[in-house]
């Protein structure tokens, strides 16, 4: 199969289209032939080295951690998929024609889905949804701001939050303001005014996933008892407020919230931009675009 191997962390040049052995369906795994997959910030900052002392590339390997595709192959001990479904998933080694998931991860892509498309959802969806439910774990009738609401992982964390009855504010730039309308918050604010910052109100919660220094202004709004989630790093002046938690968050594969997710995505409740689709040749392309950010989904297609 043709792949797109790192054989050394550096810039997007490293990223090479290579013959790759196809890998195997072993116990309780899907192989999976490869409709599309994404390019996330994780897969950039994996390939520049900046994330090799948690997150480690065993080289030469393969990145990537979003696929869609069809069911091509079944491990012993699968039974709940069938070869030819399409199906998608958080997986690993999704730069490629064909990769291996385990079945438990796996979630088969509902009717209205683009097979194709649907390789812009498991990490960006199961991410929002961890760091609302295992991060924030804010409840109905509290008030919690989610940073970068117009990405794509604060986009599913503003709707799981509205789902579970909170009071959102959308934090952006200010010229993004006018997007986030669109977003179903119920407040806005403009994380680079900090004049907005001052008159926010005190929070339950904050959902974080851009770090940076405004981290440090924001942890000061939460009231006691409350939580910082962060998908990034916490503020760096966090043991400043020892009665506020700080909950670093990972997202792990969960089947079961992507496929919830995804059907809002589907009745355009909840919305993912695309902001651009690759043959997988072009991936060192795709990372450069992703990298310069202000862009949706950057999908990347074999054949």
């Amino acid at each position: 199969m043709k792949a797109i191997v790192i054989r050394e962390y550096g810039g997007p040049e490293v990223l090479k289209l290579e013959d790759y052995p196809i890998p195997t369906a072993g116990l309780g795994e899907v192989l999976i032939k490869v409709a599309a997959t994404s390019i996330n910030p994780l897969d950039y900052k994996q390939r520049s080295g900046s994330l090799k002392s948690r997150v480690p590339i065993q080289l030469p390997g393969i990145l990537g951690v979003d696929v869609s595709g069809t069911a091509a192959e079944l491990g012993a001990g699968v039974t709940n998929f069938a070869v030819g479904e399409p199906v998608f998933a958080m997986a690993g080694k999704t730069y490629a024609e064909f990769c291996a998931v385990k079945a438990e991860n796996l979630a088969k892509i509902p009717d209205g889905l683009d097979l194709i498309e649907a390789a812009a959802l498991p990490l960006v969806l199961t991410t929002g949804y961890t760091l609302i439910t295992k991060g924030t774990d804010v409840k109905a009738g509290q008030t919690i701001l989610v940073t970068g609401a117009v990405g794509s992982v604060g986009r599913s964390a503003v709707f799981t939050a509205k789902q579970r009855g909170a009071t959102v504010i959308a934090g952006v730039r200010r010229k993004q303001l006018e997007e986030a309308r669109k977003i179903g918050a119920d407040q806005l604010i403009a994380l680079d005014d900090s004049q907005d910052i001052a008159r926010l109100p005190q929070l339950d919660a904050v959902a974080d996933t851009i770090g940076g220094t405004i981290a440090k202004s924001l942890i000061t709004k939460v009231r006691e008892g409350g939580t910082y989630a962060s998908v990034v790093r916490p503020p760096g002046n966090a043991s400043e407020y020892p009665k506020v938690r700080v909950v670093p968050i990972f997202a792990l594969p969960d089947a079961k919230a992507l496929s919830s997710l995804a059907q809002a995505v589907i009745e355009k409740r909840l919305v993912i931009p695309i902001g651009m689709k690759l043959p997988l040749r072009d991936a060192a392309k795709g990372h450069a675009v992703v990298e310069k950010g202000d862009i949706g989904k950057v999908l990347l297609i074999p054949g």
